[in-house]
């Protein structure tokens, strides 16, 4: 069978990233290339347009369980003038079902010419689209870190306005899900993290530098540790 485009993923450091890239090449079928430790999100996503050999690409987080019923041959190539297509996901711990972690369809040509935003892939040239089909689940939850750095990103984010073009009531809903609470392990540190994001969005507010921090892994790991270091270690 001729595949009609590459597929990527993008992992940092997430602890189960091996063993989920295996399975993806499993629901799949093709073999998935792969991006591990790179620095900067910006970076690492235009060193992914180099290693494809398709313009159109599928690109994965390394947290992220495609769902078993994903075929690859009902995915349609982009319309023109469209840059990326989001497929939603299932976030463990709040219920949430968004285009948060999801799969997604990109031009390589799109990503080579990136423009500049802390959600990165919101500055791409071209149109975005949102498609209503869930195509797996977000595995934020690998570690207590792990999850606290999802929860901080994303309400962070969240709460300075989204970059894609969200509205502020769909915003704060999402802000609520986030903060309310969860089930599953490590919830509570996804819980704190999204808390803490929100306030940070206040502090960043006077500094605006400093929401480039959202996309700095040793700053994010900083922060988290200096908060919840023994908390995590302890269990």
């Amino acid at each position: 069978m001729t595949v009609p485009f590459d597929a990527v993923m993008l992992s940092y450091d997430e602890p189960l990233a091996d063993r989920l890239h295996a399975r993806l090449q499993r629901v799949l079928g093709t073999p998935v290339k792969r991006l591990h430790g790179v620095q900067g999100m910006r970076r690492a996503y235009r060193l992914a347009a180099e290693v494809v050999d398709h313009e159109q690409f599928l690109l994965v987080d390394g947290d992220f369980v495609l769902a078993t019923e994903f075929a690859l041959s009902a995915v349609q190539p982009l319309a023109d003038g469209v840059s990326m297509r989001v497929w939603r996901a299932r976030n463990p711990l709040n219920g949430l079902v968004y285009g948060y972690g999801g799969l997604k369809l990109i031009r390589r040509s799109a990503l080579r010419d990136l423009g500049d935003a802390v959600d990165v892939l919101a500055a791409l040239p071209g149109r975005c689209e949102f498609t209503a089909d869930i195509a797996g689940t977000t595995r934020i939850n690998q570690s207590p870190y792990h999850a606290w750095k999802a929860g901080f990103r994303e309400c962070a984010m969240l709460a300075r306005g989204s970059e894609y073009g969200m509205d502020d009531a769909e915003a704060a809903e999402r802000i609520a899900a986030w903060t309310a609470g969860g089930q599953g392990e490590f919830a509570e540190f996804a819980v704190s993290g999204a808390r803490e994001g929100v306030s940070f969005t206040h502090e960043a507010a006077r500094v605006p530098d400093l929401f480039d921090k959202l996309n700095d892994p040793g700053w994010l790991y900083q922060r988290f540790t200096a908060g919840h270091g023994e908390q995590a270690i302890a269990g």
